[in-house]
C-alpha cells in the first residue's frame, strides 16, 4: 500500500449496528456454550469416566475437547461451502441450532455410573457435533461481519467477533462462579455441572431468534448471481494454496494462547496449580474483562496503521511475555488474575485484528470455505490440544516446557504475518488483494475516494 491507512469517518446506520450486533450476540451465546465445556472439566470429568483416577479423568475429558476440535474441519468445508454458495445467513441459523443441541444433550446425559461407558459414548458424540457446528460458524461469522463493515471501519467492527466470543465465555466463568459459591463441591460434581449445559442451550434458542432478522451481506447478493456459486472449491482452494498455508501459519501462535490463557487457564489452575475455584474463576473474569475492553481499541487501530503492525506486536509482544508472567503466577489466585491480564491485553491485538485479516485474503466466491478448511485445521490441531497438553506437559515436564511450545508456535505466526501484504481498507469484492498478489492497492484506492 502506498502512504500510511488513513480511514475516512464512516457511520453505520442504525438498522447495519443492529443486524451487527444481532450476529454478534448470537455468536456470543455460542461461544458460551463452547467455553463452559473446559470451564467445567474439573466438576464433571467424573460423571463421564471412570472416577477412580481424577486425573486420568480430567485428561479423558480434556481428549474428548480435543476430538470436538477434529471435526471442525469437516464442519468447515461442508458448512462454509455452503456459506459460498446459499449465503451466510442460513448457515448461521444452522451452526447455532446444532450447539444448542449438544450442549442440550451434555446436560441431561446419564452419567458413567448409571449407563457405563455409554455416557462417555454420548459426550463424545455430543463434542464431535459442536465441532462440526463450529468449524462453520467462526468463519461464517468472520466473514459476514467483515462483509457487512465499511472498509475503513472493518478491523472495528471484525474485532466484534472475540469481544462476542470472550463475552460468551465469560458468562460462562461468571456463572461457574456463581455455582461454585452457592453449591458444595460435591453438589458441584453431583447435578450442578449440569446447569450451565442446559442454560447453553436456552441462550441457542435465543440466539437462533435473534439470529433470524439478519441480513444477508450485501458482497454476497451482489456477487451470488456471478462467480460466488460458480467457484468450483478445489481449483481455488489451489489456486489460493499461499493464503492458506499463511491462514495457518498466522492461526497456530494466536490459537494455542489464547485457549491456553484465555478459555482454558481457570480449569488449569484449579485442577493443576490447586488454586481454590472460586478464585481462580474470578482471576478468569478479571482477565476477559481486560481482553474485551482492549479488543475495540486494537481493531480500530489496525484501521489506521495496518493489520500486520498490531499482528506483530501481539504476537512478539506476548512471546517476550510468557514467561515472566508465568513466573508471577505461582500458586496464588490474585497473582494469576493480574497475569491472565497482562497477557489479555496482547492477545487481544492479534485475536482482534485476524478475523478482517484473513477476509481480505480471499475472493467472495471462497472467502468463508478458503478461510474454514486450513482455520479449522489448524484450530484442531493445535488450539483443540492445548488444554490437554497444558496439563500432561505441566505434569510430565513442567510449566516451562508448555510455555516454550507457546512460544515457538507465536514466532510461527509473527514469521508469517511478516509475509503478508498490507490489506486494510481494502475492499471486500469479487477480486482482493489476495487475487493481483499486491496487497489491494486497487480496491484500497476506490474505499479511499
Amino acid at each position: 500500500m502506498n502512504g500510511s491507512v488513513t480511514p475516512a469517518a464512516v457511520r453505520l446506520p442504525p438498522s447495519s449496528r443492529r443486524t451487527l450486533c444481532a450476529a454478534a450476540l448470537g455468536h456470543a451465546l455460542e461461544w458460551y456454550d463452547w467455553g463452559i465445556y473446559a470451564i467445567f472439566v474439573p466438576f464433571f470429568a467424573t460423571q463421564f469416566f471412570h472416577a477412580g483416577n481424577a486425573v486420568s479423568a480430567v485428561l479423558s475429558s480434556l481428549a474428548v475437547f480435543a476430538v470436538g476440535f477434529a471435526a471442525r474441519p469437516i464442519g468447515g468445508l461442508v458448512i462454509g461451502r455452503l456459506a459460498d454458495r446459499v449465503g451466510r445467513r442460513p448457515m448461521m441459523l444452522l451452526t447455532v441450532s446444532g450447539m444448542a443441541f449438544a450442549s442440550l444433550v451434555i446436560g441431561v446425559c446419564p452419567t458413567y455410573s448409571v449407563i457405563g461407558p455409554g455416557a462417555s459414548v454420548v459426550l463424545l458424540l455430543a463434542r464431535v457435533v459442536q465441532g462440526l457446528a463450529t468449524g462453520g460458524e467462526l468463519p461464517s461469522a468472520q466473514t459476514y461481519l467483515a462483509e457487512a463493515a465499511p472498509p475503513s471501519r472493518r478491523g472495528l467492527w471484525s474485532s466484534v467477533i472475540y469481544v462476542a466470543s470472550v463475552g460468551g465465555n465469560t458468562v460462562g466463568v461468571l456463572l461457574g462462579l456463581v455455582l461454585s459459591v452457592v453449591l458444595s463441591d460435591a453438589a458441584m460434581t453431583s447435578y450442578g455441572w449440569r446447569i450451565p449445559f442446559i442454560v447453553g442451550s436456552v441462550f441457542g434458542v435465543i440466539a437462533l431468534w435473534i439470529r433470524r432478522t439478519l441480513a444477508e451481506t450485501g458482497t454476497f447478493t451482489s456477487t451470488a448471481g456471478r462467480d460466488g456459486p460458480r467457484a468450483r472449491i478445489w481449483p481455488e482452494l489451489r489456486r489460493h494454496r499461499r493464503q492458506a498455508a499463511q491462514v495457518v501459519g498466522m492461526t497456530v501462535g494466536f490459537t494455542v494462547v489464547y485457549y491456553a490463557w484465555v478459555i482454558a487457564a481457570p480449569a488449569y489452575a484449579v485442577s493443576t496449580l490447586h488454586i481454590n475455584s472460586t478464585a481462580a474463576l474470578c482471576a478468569g473474569a478479571l482477565a476477559a474483562l481486560v481482553l474485551i475492553a482492549s479488543l475495540p481499541a486494537w481493531g480500530a487501530l489496525s484501521d489506521r496503521i495496518g493489520r500486520r503492525p498490531v499482528l506483530l506486536i501481539s504476537a512478539i509482544g506476548t512471546a517476550l511475555l510468557l514467561f515472566p508472567l508465568q513466573a508471577l503466577i505461582g500458586h496464588s489466585a490474585w497473582q494469576l488474575g493480574i497475569a491472565m491480564a497482562v497477557a489479555s491485553v496482547f492477545i487481544a491485538a492479534g485475536v482482534a485484528v485476524l478475523p478482517a485479516a484473513y477476509a481480505e485474503m480471499f475472493p467472495t466466491g471462497i472467502r468463508t470455505v478458503g478461510l474454514a478448511v486450513p482455520y479449522s485445521i489448524a484450530v484442531a490441531a493445535f488450539g483443540g490440544t492445548a488444554p490437554y497438553l497444558q496439563t500432561w506437559i505441566g505434569e510430565h515436564l513442567g510449566r516451562a516446557a508448555f510455555n516454550g511450545y507457546v512460544v515457538a508456535l507465536l514466532l510461527v505466526s509473527a514469521l508469517t504475518v511478516a509475509t503478508l501484504p498490507e490489506t486494510a481498507l481494502t475492499e471486500l469484492g469479487p477480486a482482493t488483494g489476495a487475487d493481483t498478489g499486491k496487497g489491494g492497492e486497487h480496491e484500497t484506492a476506490r474505499s479511499a475516494r
